[in-house]
């Protein structure tokens, strides 16, 4: 075979492997679109209609694809509502992990960051539409399907906890809180941070900007006048609404 045949060959040979790969990577691109599809529609199915209200053939009529389509991807129904919560957990959990970045590590202003720590946290993470989905599915399906919510226990609430006690400890190393357990402070924080909104939010309605600063500033008043150190007082009296828009 002549170098010039070997070269053509090579050549097609090249061709064929790159018109291969494109079309693999459109088939895999086009495949997560559908997923995508799937579970956004579910989601929406799912927290209309309940776990066992929900039909595959409503979710598949939802994300135009075939009922077989659904059934190749995540086999049942069962299967299809776990991904569905796992999906939207990653999601909260991102954003979540994004707020506890934001946590104040000195004793400056301390009870202005913690009230602006908590507007951000309720706003972005328990308010939003993911918070309010999880919310709903665990209220209306968590007692009669708790086997479907075990990953949002293992992965969900706790990873908040468990984080802020680590953030309240650092806080309490510097002086500004008195903390015996930090596992049971972290808890209190998060619940007296919902305290003022749960009637809202269980209606289904959204907190304003006013009722957000509001609720954070009383929860975190309560929190220091039990773990404030000396480091704790409140140097600015003024309220930081412009923590809302942040």
């Amino acid at each position: 075979m002549s170098k010039t045949s070997r070269r053509l060959i090579l050549a097609l040979m090249k061709d064929r492997m790159t018109a291969a790969a494109r079309m693999t990577g459109h088939t895999q691109r086009g495949q997560c679109a559908k997923r995508m599809s799937i579970l956004d529609a579910a989601a929406d199915v799912f927290c209309r209609e309940g776990f066992a209200g929900a039909s595959i053939d409503e979710i598949a009529a939802v994300a135009c694809v075939s009922r077989q389509t659904i059934y190749n991807h995540y086999r049942e129904k069962e299967t299809l509502f776990i991904a569905v919560v796992e999906d939207v957990m990653n999601r909260a959990n991102t954003m979540l992990f994004s707020m506890l970045s934001t946590f104040p590590d000195s004793a400056d202003n301390l009870e202005d960051e913690l009230t602006a720590f908590v507007v951000r946290l309720n706003k972005n993470c328990i308010c939003n539409h993911d918070g309010k989905f999880l919310r709903k599915l665990v209220q209306t399906e968590g007692e009669r399907y708790p086997h479907l919510f075990e990953s949002w226990r293992q992965h969900g609430p706790g990873k908040l906890t468990t984080a802020l006690s680590a953030l309240l400890a650092r806080l309490a190393h510097k002086g500004a809180l008195v903390i015996d357990d930090f596992d049971v402070a972290a808890r209190q924080f998060v619940a007296l941070g919902n305290a003022d909104l749960q009637m809202t939010v269980l209606f289904g309605g959204v907190p304003t900007d006013e009722e957000l600063e509001r609720a954070a500033r009383n929860a975190v008043r309560t929190f220091l006048k039990a773990y404030g150190g000396p480091g704790a007082e409140k140097t600015d009296p003024q309220l930081q609404l412009a923590a809302v828009s942040s």
